[in-house]
């Protein structure tokens, strides 16, 4: 198991989103009965499809021939650089305009203030998934995991997506296990082995926060009375989800590119100083991280294509966020 550099026991061996039985009679019932929970209309089918168009103008802008409305340039000779066939989060595009926006929305901070209790939050610097449906020359196969240390005991982290086009149950996207959240720390309390699959990322890349669970782990979680579900998402829908919980993303199948962006928040207050200055560095370089937002800073690092940099690498995004002072707080630049 990797160790968690930097990080004290105590902090990695309690719940930081403590809950005490309350109803909340919002979605928050449901992210604490079952792990995830779906904010509906956290931003509007417009505000939605603004961000859909401006995924897809993002593709174009490397000149690769990418087409949306031809099939025959959906492949990764049309692409920039992507893991598991359409997650971005390298050529700077973690700090593009548009994606600081959607970090931005009113409501979708407002569902992190009212799920942590406070507005002194981090943003982390994620990525967006533009999956393409039958991409001709993709193999995939299903990597059900979690994103949390296994040292990491109790309610750490809130992971979340903002979905931009129509997702129902052809148009891929994500698959969480319900209830799983609840029996992470049971399941952990054995010694399990992480499955080799074919997409673990190399060790080098310091992935200190993630599980790849092997198929006799899944079966452990349904036998112990979890399900694994498909969301749907309509334009403009949040999904948050404890990071304790299992969970994966299938291609699309149907006709819709599956868009969505990343963004996790999590306080201020749990970040060391040491996390926070380096954040900031990551910031001004336009560097990516994981979705952690307030610890296991490392940067993401260049687009690779065949053991080298892709020479469409990017170090600066195309269009750059307009800086304000609530920008900087969420980014660990400016103190609240």
């Amino acid at each position: 198991m990797d160790d968690l550099k930097g990080v004290t026991q105590a902090s990695v061996s309690k719940d930081l989103l403590t809950f005490d039985g309350r109803t909340y009679g919002d979605w928050r019932d449901d992210f604490h009965k079952h792990g995830f929970a779906i904010v509906k209309g956290a931003v509007s089918p417009e505000r939605a499809e603004y961000y859909r168009q401006k995924q897809i103008a993002w593709l174009q802008s490397f000149g690769l021939g990418f087409d949306p409305n031809d099939r025959s340039t959906w492949t990764k000779d049309h692409l920039p650089y992507s893991f598991k066939g359409g997650m971005y989060s390298a050529y700077a595009a973690t700090h593009e305009k548009f994606v600081w926006e959607a970090r931005m929305e009113p409501n979708v901070i407002k569902a992190f203030s009212d799920l942590w209790g406070t507005d002194e939050l981090l943003v982390s610097f994620d990525g967006m998934n533009i999956s393409l449906p039958n991409q001709k020359d993709l193999t995939w196969s299903p990597w059900p995991h979690v994103d949390q240390n296994p040292e990491r005991k109790g309610m750490q982290c809130v992971q979340g997506l903002l979905n931009f086009a129509p997702n129902g149950p052809n148009d891929g996207g994500l698959l969480l296990m319900k209830g799983s959240s609840k029996l992470f720390d049971t399941f952990f309390t054995q010694k399990r082995e992480a499955d080799a699959h074919e997409d673990a990322p190399p060790p080098e890349a310091n992935f200190r926060d993630l599980f790849l669970f092997q198929e006799k782990d899944v079966q452990w979680y349904k036998d112990n009375g979890c399900e694994l579900i498909k969301t749907c998402l309509e334009p403009g829908d949040l999904v948050l989800w404890d990071s304790r919980t299992m969970h994966y993303a299938c291609l699309p199948e149907g006709d819709v590119i599956r868009s969505v962006q990343y963004v996790c928040m999590t306080p201020r207050k749990f970040a060391n100083e040491e996390d926070v200055k380096l954040k900031a560095q990551l910031f001004h370089e336009f560097e990516g991280t994981t979705h952690w937002p307030h610890c296991n800073i490392h940067r993401h690092g260049p687009p690779m294509r065949d053991g080298v940099i892709d020479p469409q690498n990017r170090t600066e995004p195309l269009e750059k966020p307009v800086l304000s002072d609530r920008l900087l707080q969420l980014a660990g630049v400016k103190d609240y």
